[in-house]
Formats: structure tokens, sequence, C-alpha cells
């Protein structure tokens, strides 16, 4: 009998689960903009809300359930956003939380940018977006010692690349979010996002003139263990570096724009298109300039006959038409 009633009390647990994914699939964006003009009612609002997570699967969960199943050590809830859950898993930004097992709530829809501004906390936890510097770890004196001694070994390649960037990015930096990649372009702390840019951009009337201020708020991280980063470094440090250590390190940039979701600025995306096609061409032994082939010559003499031939066969079909009438 006991069995029988946990077995309907799933049931019925299940069968609420499924009703307040029908509510939330009709309702959550209207609740989402509640949260942003309701403060008197924030905290009860922000219960509602439902997020796909890194953990989640195909499911989307609350943020007490988030907070119930944080790690120990874990201080902060983590997100990022963009278009979709697949591309923000292979973010670089997110490489560390992924390593560290942390689970990070992946926010896809584009008012969920202007809820974060007003959710800066629940139960206490902070919301901290992983496509920002600074992901607000925990850090013992041995990581914060460790951090001073990458930045002195890497100082000639961070200033360097400051120096090639000019104002593309605000700061150059040893990233913390790195794992496996070699660099990766954040928003600075009070920068845009690639999505809130995205947002703002599709607006009809949206300043111009703010958009370029505020889109050129990027950071620009390295990995200080990544064998390229280590080699870049190196050419610098003797004294070794040359035009095409000028284009590694704007190639890496552009990838790294490209690749945390920013649109690159139309002299950006032509510059990008360019340096592909120069990889291409020296991964296939071909010159950048190479000469183009000659076209392929058609003789005049054919192209008559050519026509001739179909003149003829016109001619003799039009015949056998009029023998069959």
């Amino acid at each position: 009998e006991e069995e029988g009633e946990v077995e309907e009390k799933e049931d019925e647990a299940d069968e609420e689960e499924g009703k307040y994914e029908k509510f939330w699939k009709a309702f959550g964006k209207y609740i989402k903009m509640g949260l942003i003009e309701d403060a008197a009612n924030r905290t009860r609002l922000a219960k509602l809300l439902r997020y796909a997570t890194s953990k989640s699967g195909d499911k989307e969960i609350s943020l007490e359930e988030y907070v119930a199943n944080m790690k120990e050590e874990q201080k902060n809830i983590y997100y990022i956003s963009g278009e979709d859950k697949e591309s923000l898993l292979k973010s670089p930004s997110v490489e560390k939380l992924l390593a560290m097992d942390y689970e990070i709530i992946f926010m896809t829809d584009s008012v969920d940018e202007y809820t974060v501004q007003h959710l800066t906390e629940f139960e206490g936890k902070r919301l901290i977006n992983a496509s920002r510097e600074g992901l607000k770890l925990e850090e013992g004196d041995k990581d914060k010692r460790r951090e001073e001694l990458y930045k002195d070994k890497f100082k000639p390649l961070t200033d360097y690349i400051k120096e090639t960037l000019g104002k593309k990015v605000e700061k150059v930096m040893i990233s913390k979010h790195l794992v496996s990649s070699p660099v990766v372009a954040l928003s600075a702390d009070y920068g845009w996002t690639a999505q809130m840019e995205k947002v703002m951009k599709s607006q009809a009337f949206s300043d111009q003139s703010k958009f370029e201020f505020m889109k050129s708020k990027r950071n620009f991280g390295i990995n200080p263990r990544h064998p390229m980063i280590v080699e870049l470094n190196s050419k610098i440090k003797d004294g070794s570096a040359d035009e095409a250590t000028k284009d590694s390190v704007l190639s890496l940039y552009l990838s790294a724009v490209v690749a945390a979701g920013y649109q690159l600025t139309p002299e950006d995306a032509v510059d990008f298109s360019t340096r592909v096609a120069s990889i291409v061409s020296s991964s296939i032994g071909v010159a950048v300039d190479a000469p183009l082939e000659p076209e392929i010559e058609v003789q005049d003499d054919v192209v008559e006959e050519e026509e001739g031939e179909e003149e003829s066969g016109e001619e003799s079909e039009g015949e056998e038409s009029e023998g069959e009438e």
C-alpha cells in the first residue's frame, strides 16, 4: 500500500510539473517582464523562473533547484546568455566552470539580459555572468600567488597585444575562464555582452553613438598554459617578433570575438575573411598572390557547328510533327 501511495504522489507531482511547463511556455516571458517592472514582488516572481542548465538535460529548472544542487564550495549562481544552449555549452567563457563541475544556467531569451539586471541575487547568492571578466571564484593564497607569477611572466605578451589591438579592447589579461582554448573575448563589467549587443542593435531607434561606445568595452583574456600563447610570449621576450607575430595576435583576437558571439564590424569581417583565405591557401600550398588561371578557350568554329546542329535538330523535329499530323 505504501508503495502504491508513493507512486501515486509521484504521478501527481509529474502531472503538476507538466501543467507548469505548459504555463511557463505560455506566460514565461510575461513573468520575466513583471520581474523587471514589479520591484515589490521581484523575489516571489524569481521563484517562478525556469531555465535550461548544463546539467538539466531537456528540462528547465527553477533557481531554487539550482541553489539546492550547488556544490558545497560554490558561492555564486553562474549563467551565460546567447542564441542557444548548444553554442553556449561550447563557449570558451564557461570552460573553467565546466571543469570545476559547476552548473551553468543558459539564458536564451532576448528579455533575459534585462531581467538579470534587476535580479542581482537569489537567496543570498549573486548571479554572475560567465561572459564577463571576473568569475568571482574562491581563491586561496596559492592561487593568488600563481596568478601574480603568470602576470609577470606574460607581461611582454599582454603589453604587445594591447599595443597591437589598440582601442579594439579595453584590457588584456590572464584569463580565469580558460582551460583548453588559447584566448577569450569578454565583456567589461560595464560593457554590453554579445547577446545584449545583438538585442540593442536590433532595436529600430537604437542610439548608434551609444552602441559604438558600449561595444568597445571588451577585454581580451589569454591562457598562460596554452602552447600558442607560450610561444608568442617567447618570441616577444627574445625580440624575434615580426609581422607574422602581429598577424597571429590579430587572428586570435578575431577568432575570439566570433567564438564569443559578437558581431564583427564590416572592417573586421573583411580582415577575418582575408585571414581565413590566407590560412587555407597556406595549408594547400598555394601562394596568396598566385595569379589566376587563364579562362578556358572556346573555339569559334566549334560554337558555330554546335549552333548548326541545334538548328538542324529543331527543323527535323518540326518535320516529324508535321508528318504525324
